[in-house]
């Protein structure tokens, strides 16, 4: 008797059918969406529609297209440019890497706990505190044009390396508070757990405390990705061919600002992606608060 009734209950889900009910409310919910969706795209062209009729014959347009919007310029410089955007993407990347060593290491340090360490969480809190109270472009002026007349040993002169480095020192004092908020987040009956079950504290840390910081952490760090890739084209102020330096030299030739242009859409195709994926994913982490809804 118990079988039969527990094969009655298990069975196969294909045998399932939605009720009548049941298809009479998906279809509303088909219907609504689909409506929802129409009118967002009309609403939408209407709105564009208008605001480009409004420029477009609105007085000084023709000045303001040639200036900004003339497609052969566009076309020659585009290579240029590009060619400088790749640089900016390895600047990135190469940056980004030892950013998150740079700051794991700071936050660690000041999250230390014993007197001992106290000159270490100073050390760390003084450079926190330092690098986020300077203004990105100063530091880049005092390392880019100050580092390579120093002529250290053992380290280039290089304009691209010395830019690099002050993106490095400034974006890991602030990479560096967003570990720290992540490790704090974690309650500290976890590290107690882990130290209960014999492990020393940098195991701790390593098996316990770190992994559930690193997921609470992922969504600021990659606005800060996104942030970077910005600032990456602040090297340009050292003379680097990067994508704006490009342009700059593109628009020096007849003064049409166009190569400007070029270079803010290029730079808007990389970070608007990793915005939209950023939303993407503190929405299915249930961050309260997550942008991104259209």
């Amino acid at each position: 008797m118990a079988h039969r009734v527990v094969g009655e209950t298990a069975g196969p889900a294909e045998d399932w059918q939605p009720s009548e009910v049941q298809r009479e409310r998906d279809e509303w919910r088909r219907r609504r969406t689909l409506r929802s969706a129409a009118i967002a795209v009309v609403s939408t062209l209407l709105l564009l529609g208008a605001v480009g009729t409004a420029v477009v014959s609105s007085p000084g347009w023709e000045r303001v297209r040639e200036t900004y919007f003339d497609w052969d310029k566009a076309v020659s410089s585009f290579p240029a440019v590009l060619e400088g955007l790749w640089l900016n993407i390895r600047v990135m990347v190469v940056c980004w890497v030892l950013i998150l060593l740079l700051s794991l290491t700071i936050a660690i340090v000041r999250t230390i706990r014993g007197p001992v360490a106290f000159p270490l969480r100073l050390l760390g809190t003084a450079y926190v505190d330092v690098f986020r109270g300077l203004p990105l472009l100063l530091v880049i002026f005092l390392l880019g044009f100050g580092g390579p007349a120093l002529s250290l040993g053992g380290l280039p002169t290089s304009a691209l390396f010395w830019g690099g480095a002050a993106l490095v020192l400034s974006y890991s004092a602030y990479v560096a508070e967003v570990f720290r908020a992540g490790i704090e987040s974690v309650h500290p009956s976890q590290r107690l757990a882990g130290r209960s079950l014999g492990l020393s504290y940098g195991q701790t840390l390593r098996h316990v405390v770190l992994p559930q910081a690193w997921r609470r952490v992922i969504p600021p760090l990659m606005n800060d990705l996104v942030s970077l890739q910005k600032d990456s084209g602040l090297i340009a102020v050292l003379g680097v061919t990067d994508a704006i330096r490009a342009a700059q030299i593109e628009t020096a030739i007849d003064f049409n600002y166009t190569p400007y242009v070029v270079a803010g859409v290029l730079f808007c195709c990389l970070t608007i992606p990793m915005a939209r994926l950023t939303d993407r994913y503190a929405r299915r982490k249930g961050y309260h608060g997550a942008g991104g809804h259209l």
